[in-house]
């Protein structure tokens, strides 16, 4: 066994992997740019060695800087994580010509099935399904063009080495194609430093179905069963679960046993990820098409973790090591549910755009239960994936995640209703965060039933996200909190300025307005009244206090609390309320104020995020018509693209063409 690994990588995967090292008695180093100095994974390791500047070509991307620190560590063995250079070829044939054990599959191996163009046709000669599509070298736009007329719309481009929803880029028509082709060569240059894009049909109302497989280096390959990663975002999975609930035995056995010729037909070993898109219309087990190999560990691994006991990372080590599995495919059994939510710094309520920022208020629910055992269990938990601390720095060099929160219950519902109860208790402040809209995807009918697609996220939120639809009953709980948080308030205010007397109680009648409604809240010593109603509500609060544990009848009820100037924001069950809380003799004269009128701003083009103007399409006198492109910003590694939202002419341009913007900065005037 090794005895120092060196994980060349960052944030939660870094944490992830030292966790597992340590626990098997292996040293380990980080490795850190200037940007994450102080950030968790380098406090975690034994050592830590500094790369380089914030940008990961600089740094996390030099693979001669980190074999260097390898070497000056003495860490006889690299475990590359995910993203970075864990899917490089040449990494992996340099750290063996270092004589550094590199924790993945063979250099052969990355090559035959990271180039996605490559993988296909060898994928095809292995007699696996393929999705119809063009495989060869794309010269230009006008050949893009051509390619996908032929092949019929809708298609999807893709750079050939991309992976983790960048790079992608789908069409309907010839504009999308002209529009989209430059921009996914671009994106493909700057993040995996390869242009070439490859066009297939995009197979509507598809199914993201992938299969874990684990090889070592004695010809033993087996199948850790499926994934279900429908739940996506502009091709970024959002949710993913284990097992799915679309995949029947006979179609598991299907697709683990073409996952494990694939990987054999290339000499697999270690953890890798079988892509598969599916036919939600196809129960045979015959409608899959094969996508693409992740030589590599996955984002989403601990819910196949949770569901057969088995620590990957832990296996990836051994088998690095030279180890066989020990276990065959008939000792795979799959226990239970386990779900996985990706805590993104974007902000569902303002069209997902990407936030950076100080992380001021950072505390997960059930923080320590990253510590949870991988095994089988018969217990439901919560456990959390991260690299972040309170007051650390959310940087726009990186990927937004900031957590991944996994459950596991013996059930489908259980593991979900485990979920909604983590994102209530789940306190982060600082960035614009996607909490509320992974707990409305938890709480959504459709997610319930299983009916899932990849265009799950467009085809429900069509006009954005604004918070999940709250009953009648919930609402009229927040009251009753937000009217006991004001009579707590309102007591220790007494207290503190002890002008007012022992005897004066605190205010215990209030009108809180939420919801467009108003209710009447009475307060006494052993008992809460909500119109006229005595409910069943127990709390505590002590002001101050941001999240409130209650329990209404019975059940248990988390509640994020934060003050505004007339009452308090409640976030609670994926949506944020804000109530109006009045002492009732003052309430009637609410009516009587004016509300302020927010300012027009429509006729500013504003960044909507922190990032680099890649391009600007317009000059000063230039007309412009509804949807017309009027400049492109890069933030968080993918390209947006801003566009007219009326006709109207280009007064004047506030920036040029490079130039980093700030959120809210203005870059045109029209009128």
């Amino acid at each position: 066994m090794f005895n120092k690994i060196l994980v060349a990588n960052r944030g939660e995967i870094a944490c992830r992997v030292m966790r597992t090292a340590k626990r098997m008695g292996i040293a380990t180093v980080a490795v850190y740019s200037d940007a994450d100095a102080r950030a968790p994974h380098v406090l975690m390791a034994d050592e830590s060695v500094r790369l380089g500047p914030a940008p990961a070509a600089e740094s996390y991307l030099k693979a001669e800087l980190i074999l260097l620190a390898a070497r000056e560590t003495g860490a006889d063995c690299i475990h590359p994580g995910y993203g970075f250079l864990s899917e490089r070829e040449s990494f992996a044939r340099a750290c063996a010509d270092a004589g550094i054990a590199f924790v993945g599959p063979p250099p052969n191996a990355i090559a035959a099935m990271g180039d996605k163009i490559e993988s296909k046709k060898l994928a095809k000669q292995a007699g696996v399904n393929v999705v119809p599509g063009y495989l060869g070298e794309i010269a230009d736009t006008d050949e893009a063009v051509r390619i996908a007329t032929d092949i019929g719309y809708p298609v999807m481009m893709k750079a050939s080495a991309g992976g983790g929803g960048k790079g992608m880029r789908l069409a309907y028509g010839e504009q999308d194609v002209r529009e989209g082709f430059e921009a996914t060569k671009r994106e493909g240059l700057a993040s995996f430093g390869d242009d070439r894009v490859f066009i297939e049909k995009f197979i509507e109302s598809p199914r993201h179905i992938e299969i874990q497989v684990l090889g070592d280096r004695h010809g033993n390959i087996v199948y850790l069963g499926e994934r279900e990663c429908s739940i996506q975002r502009r091709h970024q999975k959002v949710v993913e679960e284990a097992p799915s609930p679309f995949v029947t035995p006979d179609m598991r056995r299907a697709m683990g046993e073409q996952a494990v010729a694939l990987a054999r037909a290339v000499g697999y070993h270690s953890a890798g990820t079988v892509e598969l898109i599916v036919s939600g219309a196809d129960t045979t087990g015959q409608g899959f098409y094969f996508l693409e190999m992740n030589t590599r560990l996955q984002v989403e691994h601990p819910v196949t973790e949770a569901i057969t006991g088995i620590d990957l990372v832990e296996q990836m080590i051994r088998v690095a090591a030279g180890e066989p599995l020990g276990f065959g495919q008939d000792d795979i059994v799959l226990n239970g549910w386990a779900i996985e939510n990706r805590v993104y710094a974007e902000d569902p309520y303002r069209g997902f755009l990407p936030s950076i920022g100080r992380l001021t208020r950072y505390a997960p629910p059930e923080a320590a239960a990253h510590q949870q055992p991988i095994g089988t269990t018969d217990t439901a938990y919560v456990r959390v994936d991260d690299g972040v601390r309170e007051g650390g720095e959310v940087s726009m060099f990186y990927d937004p995640m900031i957590a991944k929160l996994i459950t596991w219950a013996p059930t489908r519902d259980e593991a979900a209703d485990l979920q909604v109860a983590a994102l209530d208790a789940f306190e982060l402040d600082g960035v614009g965060n996607n909490i509320d809209f992974l707990s409305a995807l938890m709480q959504h009918d459709r997610f319930r039933s299983g009916a899932l697609t990849t265009g799950f996220i467009a085809e429900e939120y069509p006009d954005g996200f604004a918070g999940a639809p709250a009953a009648e009953p919930l609402l009229r709980t927040l009251a009753g909190i937000a009217a006991f948080a004001a009579t707590a308030e309102a007591d220790r205010a007494r207290r503190v300025d002890g002008q007012l007397g022992r005897r004066l109680p605190p205010p215990g009648e209030w009108v809180v307005r939420i919801g467009g409604r108003e209710h009447q809240v009475l307060l006494s010593r052993d008992t809460i009244v909500i119109d006229g109603e005595e409910v069943d509500l127990a709390l505590e609060y002590t002001p101050g206090d941001r999240l409130v544990h209650a329990e209404v009848d019975g059940e248990p009820l988390s509640v994020r609390l934060q003050r505004t100037r007339t009452g308090f924001r409640l976030t609670a069950r994926g949506a944020s309320h804000v109530a109006r809380v009045l002492p009732a003799r003052i309430a009637p004269y609410a009516k009587h104020l004016i509300e302020k009128v927010p300012p027009d701003l429509s006729r500013f083009l504003i960044a909507p995020m922190p990032g680099l103007l890649v391009r600007l399409d317009v000059q000063p006198g230039d007309t412009v018509q509804p949807g017309q492109p009027l400049a492109v910003v890069e933030a968080m590694k993918m390209e947006n693209i801003l566009r007219a939202e009326k006709a109207a002419t280009v007064k004047s341009v506030e920036v040029a063409a490079g130039a980093s913007l700030a959120v809210d900065q203005v870059i045109l005037e029209l009128e």
